[in-house]
């Protein structure tokens, strides 16, 4: 029998609007995303350039409610991709502010985050899913700087980024290890 507190939260009373590409619906974070968004999260293949160490499952629920809580604080935050063909988790997309503890400073700004199942890397997902979702935050936020970090090795994710007008204009060491940090451009005049 499903706790009566969970059966609640399977309907989140944040309202996070429902995006659809030809392959992916983004949709806002579940309780039964967990245990798929755990495996993963404890997959090297799908960690190692995000901190490169696993997340237990207690960390995985506080990720999800900091995804949730972005959109009931800022009316912005990250979608669970839902892959259409299987109905299975795939990974997450978003916006965020962290106020990440780095220089130069990203606070203040919409940091852009993508991840992505291994198993579903070089389909165009990551693509979909990033498209979507800067269709959506723009016009909502059309003066807002847009800004992202990935891992110099990761060189899929970097591609994305270029592929989006995200340009690399800084690198700095955030937790002790390399990193790329990258800024959208709306205007292209140079």
């Amino acid at each position: 029998m499903t706790p009566p507190l969970l059966s609640l939260l399977d309907t989140p009373a944040v309202a996070v609007p429902r995006l659809e590409t030809p392959d992916l619906l983004l949709r806002g974070p579940l309780p039964t995303d967990l245990p798929e968004f755990t495996a993963l999260s404890n997959d090297p293949a799908f960690y190692r350039y995000l901190g490169n160490k696993p997340q237990t499952e207690e960390e995985v629920w506080r990720r999800m409610l900091g995804q949730l809580g972005h959109w009931a604080m800022f009316g912005y935050g990250a979608w669970s991709i839902e892959e259409k063909a299987t109905g299975r988790y795939a990974g997450s997309v978003g916006f965020f502010d962290f106020r990440r503890d780095l220089t130069p400073s990203l606070k203040g700004t919409l940091e852009a985050g993508w991840t992505l199942s291994p198993r579903l890397h070089g389909r165009g997902y990551a693509s979909q899913a990033v498209q979507a979702a800067l269709a959506w935050i723009e016009p909502r936020f059309p003066q807002a700087r847009l800004t992202c970090i990935i891992d110099p090795d990761n060189v899929a994710s970097l591609a994305v980024a270029r592929k989006f007008n995200f340009h690399e204009f800084a690198r700095a060491t955030y937790h002790n290890e390399p990193i790329v940090l990258l800024e959208r451009r709306t205007d292209f005049s140079g």
